[in-house]
């Protein structure tokens, strides 16, 4: 018997604000994340919606806004496991996930010092390793350290990974940090190109997943931390089984079929040793893209039955991208604890078995799947706390 991979500790920094209350004060509000911002539409001068974490941080934090959001989410996490109960054993690991790293501060530092020899101390906070050896001092934190990228589907990664770590006995309890703050307006419009972000359409109007008139998502920034462990004593929730495959077909476009995420989910249900019909909602990836709508759509048709539903938060919290899947892992966390599934409310003809809104959850496992650049598919199985 592998031992138990419970979430014990949730932090969140994402455009609704610094915190997880933030975050489900947001969700529940229905209302979109992302504002109107000068530098996001066609020409640099106009607006465009984006979702963007606003200023903040700890007084004692120092760095780009970057190191400061991750060092937020982890510190949030930790207390918050601490206060369900939860003791670090001797070898905390830390699995940080990101995309990019910290492009905003990167194009900084070679644009206005020209990477001079003279700001090295800048330079070594840019290094992906600092913000996560400060977190290891912070809380005298001694067990593994690694990086995880899966491009959308990073934050799946690394809860899969934090949970082989606690399986093999790798580590007594791992910190799950994933951060992405990449919002930057040569990024931003390189998916607008892709014709998959939307900037120029309010954001509840133009991502509608699994419903006719989907345009695609609003870019979205976010750094999520999750505390993982087997002793932990007032779970959110169990993270019962997960998998990864490949489409191994395109940089971009899905494989037509879907074969290869069916094949996620159908391995991350056998390895949570759980049946279809045990499944009562999937918490989907969800961008509102014509490709991945579909893909979905066919997983679910094909996997599980009719009373199974489905639904995404991608119109109300945005896309963030390397933090998608771990913010969205919050959210089903927080529904559980809270009673109430924020599940935005459809506004066109939208798939059967799409949630018709916010609802009290029924009991059933949630399955979290995730899409990510270069074909890379995800799905957990997580089941509500005892």
């Amino acid at each position: 018997m592998h031992p138990r991979a419970k979430i014990c500790g949730i932090g969140a920094v994402t455009s609704y604000g610094w915190g997880a209350s933030q975050l489900w004060s947001g969700l529940l509000s229905g209302r979109s994340a992302a504002r109107y911002l000068p530098g996001y539409g066609a020409a640099e001068s106009d607006p465009g919606w984006v979702a963007t974490i606003p200023e903040g941080g700890g007084e004692s934090d120092v760095g780009s806004l970057f190191t400061r959001a991750m060092r937020a989410a982890a510190r949030e996490a930790i207390l918050d496991a601490g206060e369900r109960g939860w003791a670090p054993g001797r070898r905390v690991g830390v699995v940080h996930g990101s995309a990019l790293g910290d492009v905003g501060e990167t194009d900084r530092f070679y644009r206005e010092f020209d990477g001079h020899f003279a700001q090295r101390p800048r330079w070594l906070r840019l290094m992906e390793s600092t913000p996560i050896t400060k977190i290891m001092q912070e809380w005298d934190f001694h067990g593994p350290v690694m990086k995880v990228g899966a491009m959308c589907g990073t934050g799946n990664a690394a809860i899969i990974t934090a949970k082989m770590w606690l399986d093999s006995g790798y580590a007594d309890d791992v910190v799950v940090i994933t951060t992405d703050l990449s919002a930057t307006r040569p990024i931003v419009r390189q998916f607008v190109d892709l014709d998959v972000a939307i900037v120029d359409t309010e954001p509840l109007k133009a991502c509608r997943p699994f419903q006719a008139g989907s345009r695609g998502f609003t870019f979205a920034e976010g750094a999520v931390a999750m505390v993982l462990s087997s002793h932990a004593q007032k779970p959110y929730a169990e993270v019962l089984g997960g998998a990864m495959t490949n489409d191994a077909f395109h940089a971009i476009s899905l494989e037509p079929t879907g074969m290869q995420l069916q094949t996620a989910v159908i391995d991350a249900l056998d390895r949570a040793d759980v049946e279809a019909d045990a499944v009562r909602y999937v918490n989907a990836h969800g961008p509102g893209t014509r490709q991945c709508d579909q893909a979905e759509a066919e997983m679910l048709e094909a996997i599980f039955p009719a009373s199974t539903q489905i639904y995404s938060v991608k119109p109300l919290v945005g896309h963030c991208q390397s933090s998608a899947a771990t913010i969205e892992v919050a959210a089903a966390c927080l529904a559980w604890k809270k009673n109430w599934i924020p599940a935005p409310v459809p506004v066109a003809e939208g798939h059967g078995q799409l949630l018709p809104g916010p609802e009290i959850p029924a009991d059933g496992l949630v399955v979290k799947t995730s899409l990510g650049m270069g074909g890379q598919n995800s799905a957990i199985v997580l089941a509500a706390s005892e």
